[in-house]
């Protein structure tokens, strides 16, 4: 007898449980708790929000959160509400409510929005979560409110960093920007590293873990010849940018960049994952004027 009846009061809890949420006709499953507002988002709003998503399959590892960092900001476009997505029943939400959800896989492999692979399996299902913190009426408002959650990002990784380094009981300067350098070999003073001039380096980019990276130097290089730029220049994160002019020809040390003057909140998949601080271990190795761009030649006047 208990074998038939402990199955039967699973599957009742189970049913039970389902009923709590609503299903859009792409399958999306959802429940909202309502807050205090009863004004629903409106097309052409600003909002603000956090939202996490996690496999329930792996533990409930998390793939990604907006929570304890810098929300989400995105404008409500009804006319554009994506399928299989909270942004399905988004008009149906207030400032305030706070929204669970779950997406099929298989659903999402049907629409191509992923591949099936070691994370995302057949029949498997992704959980998620929804805060809707508050909307504003211009962009300019959001952009405002962006940028403090930006300050409060970027101190709170400062923190990260000092907190780390003093653990370590390494010595370091500090940059405005929130950039930790230590210098262990000075180089030579009268070849400084500033902006438009080209370097040579040889690093290895590490996590706070040890982790590597990447690099062209250690074991683990993965590449052996060295890195060439010019400084103050586009393509590399502006923390390396800032911290190599610190240094010197022939100077040795580390540079310690927080998330913010690096790959930020979206990371650099699949290699650096989103809020990543990253160390560089640098060998200037030369400093130089920057080559000169070959030009075609001008065509011959008539």
């Amino acid at each position: 007898m208990r074998r038939i009846i402990a199955p039967l009061v699973a599957a009742i809890v189970l049913l039970a449980s389902c009923n709590q949420y609503e299903k859009t006709p792409t399958g999306f499953l959802y429940k909202i708790k309502k807050g205090n507002s009863k004004e629903t988002l409106k097309q052409g709003q600003f909002v603000k929000l956090n939202i996490e998503y996690k496999l329930p399959s792996k533990k409930d590892s998390i793939l990604t959160s907006s929570y304890g960092k810098v929300p989400v900001y995105m404008i409500v476009d009804t006319s554009r509400m994506a399928k299989h997505s909270f942004l399905e029943v988004i008009n149906k939400c207030a400032p305030g409510d706070k929204m669970e959800f779950a997406m099929s896989i298989d659903t999402l492999k049907k629409m191509g929005m992923l591949d099936y692979n070691n994370d995302f399996k057949a029949k498997d299902m992704i959980n998620g979560k929804v805060d809707f913190l508050k909307t504003f009426a211009t962009q300019e408002l959001m952009m405002a409110d962006y940028q403090k959650e930006m300050e409060i990002e970027k101190k709170r990784e400062v923190k990260e960093l000092k907190d780390f380094i003093s653990k370590k009981g390494y010595k370091t300067q500090e940059a405005p920007s929130g950039l930790f350098i230590e210098i262990n070999t000075p180089g030579d003073a009268a070849v400084k590293v500033d902006t438009g001039k080209q370097v040579s380096l040889r690093y290895r980019g590490t996590f706070l873990n040890g982790k590597e990276f990447d690099g062209n130097m250690g074991v683990k290089a993965q590449n052996s010849q060295p890195l060439s730029f010019v400084v103050g220049t586009n393509g590399i994160i502006s923390g390396l940018n800032e911290g190599i002019r610190f240094f010197n020809k022939g100077g040795k040390g580390r540079i310690f960049v927080p998330a913010m003057l690096a790959y930020g909140p979206n990371g650099s998949a699949p290699v650096i994952p989103a809020y990543s601080p990253l160390i560089f271990e640098i060998e200037v190795l030369d400093v130089t004027a920057p080559k000169p761009i070959a030009t075609a030649p001008a065509a011959p006047k008539k």
